[in-house]
């Protein structure tokens, strides 16, 4: 690939892309609930919104359950048909992780959609007066051969919203970490739409429907599955 007249051939290793503040990276800190804000992947439809991380580690700390949140489609991506959909009030997608204790502290290694990946922990931000992680980047690569067949770039944050001045200094910091020939810049990457977490659930007769037909029960039993099959 090519980036500004640059050739970029396959994957950086991760002391190419980690930051200074990934020093002493606690992976307790990173455990919990993390809202997707911007996303630059094309396994990932545009056409989701309310995107939410919601990763649990196990007693032993060596091994954890991401759960993916998401609603679609997004109401301005499908303006007469969003509230008619199935997942409109959410469905999960559930990643497996496991730390390797040959990987230096911010590599996570993952498996989801077949595959093991290396997903880094490339940088995050933290509050100055507890020093809890607040925002993300993350930063996922495959390549076959010398080439590069994958790239997913995540900025997550602990908040819903994040105002344009944060999430530009996330693109400054991803662009630090030198990835933007991989997708961080602001032209390469999908904001997620959000509605809002106090808005009601969606009720109208679409959604009684995939309830009478059980529709929503099914994707109860299938979360289960998936989350106790990766314990």
């Amino acid at each position: 690939d090519s980036y500004q007249g640059q050739v970029v051939k396959g994957c950086p290793v991760y002391d190419e892309v980690r930051q200074p503040s990934m020093d002493d990276f606690d992976l307790q800190k990173y455990n919990g609930k993390w809202y997707e804000q911007k996303f630059h992947d094309w396994t990932q439809f545009k056409e989701v919104y309310d995107t939410t991380l919601d990763i649990k580690l196990t007693a032993d700390g060596k091994g954890w359950i991401d759960d993916f949140g998401v609603r679609g489609p997004a109401p301005d991506s499908a303006k007469l048909s969003w509230d008619k959909s199935p997942v409109a009030n959410g469905a999960h997608y559930f990643l497996f992780g496991r730390v390797d204790e040959n990987d230096p502290p911010g590599i996570l290694r993952e498996k989801g959609f077949g595959v093991e990946f290396p997903n880094y922990i490339v940088d995050v931000k933290k509050d100055p007066e507890t020093g809890e992680y607040t925002e993300a980047i993350q930063f996922q690569c495959l390549e076959r051969g010398g080439v590069r067949v994958f790239e997913g770039i995540n900025f997550m944050s602990r908040k819903p919203v994040m105002t344009d001045e944060e999430l530009a200094g996330m693109h400054q910091r991803a662009k630090a970490a030198g990835m933007n020939p991989y997708g961080a810049s602001e032209e390469q990457m999908h904001m997620v739409a959000r509605r809002g977490e106090n808005e009601p659930k969606i009720d109208n007769n679409w959604q009684q429907m995939w309830h009478a037909i059980g529709f929503d029960k099914l994707l109860e039993l299938l979360t289960e599955s998936i989350e106790d099959g990766g314990r």
